[in-house]
C-alpha cells in the first residue's frame, strides 16, 4: 500500500500543508511588538531628559575653548571670566558662571577649566547625577 499512488498523494498533501502552516507562523506577534515599542519609548523619554544637559555642557566647553584660543580678548583671568559671562548670556549657559571657572596660565596662554554636577529627575523619586568636567587644554 505504501507504493500506491494514493499514499504518495496523501504524503505530498501533508507535506505541503505542514510547510504552509510554518510559513503562516512567521512574523512578529502583537505582544512582542508592544514590548519592543515600550522599551523604545522608555529609552526615548530618558534620552529627551538627558539631551539638554549634554547640549549645555558642549556649549560651555566650546565657549571656554574659544576664549582660550582667542589671544587678544583674554589676557588675564578676570578678562576670561568677564568674556565667559558675556558669552554665557548669549549662549544661554546657566549651570556655571565666570566665577566657577578654574583659570591658570600656561606659557603665553590661559588654560580654562570647569567641573560641575547636574541633577535630573527621571521619574517620580528616581533621579540621576551626571558629573561634567572640561578643560581648554584638552581631554
Amino acid at each position: 500500500m505504501r507504493d500506491s499512488a494514493a499514499w504518495k498523494k496523501s504524503v505530498w498533501k501533508n507535506t505541503v500543508r505542514k510547510n504552509t502552516v510554518r510559513k503562516k507562523n512567521r512574523g512578529v506577534t502583537v505582544t512582542g511588538l508592544i514590548m519592543v515599542l515600550f522599551v523604545v519609548v522608555v529609552l526615548l523619554v530618558f534620552g529627551m531628559k538627558l539631551l539638554p544637559a549634554y547640549i549645555e555642557y558642549a556649549t560651555a566647553k566650546k565657549t571656554i575653548e574659544a576664549i582660550a584660543r582667542d589671544r587678544t580678548g583674554a589676557s588675564t583671568p578676570q578678562d576670561a571670566r568677564r568674556l565667559f559671562d558675556s558669552r554665557a548670556v548669549i549662549d544661554n549657559i546657566t549651570v556655571i558662571k565666570g566665577s566657577d571657572l578654574d583659570i591658570t596660565k600656561d606659557g603665553s596662554g590661559l588654560v580654562i577649566a570647569f567641573a560641575y554636577r547636574k541633577e535630573m529627575s527621571l521619574a517620580g523619586n528616581v533621579g540621576l547625577y551626571i558629573d561634567f568636567a572640561a578643560s581648554s587644554a584638552g581631554p
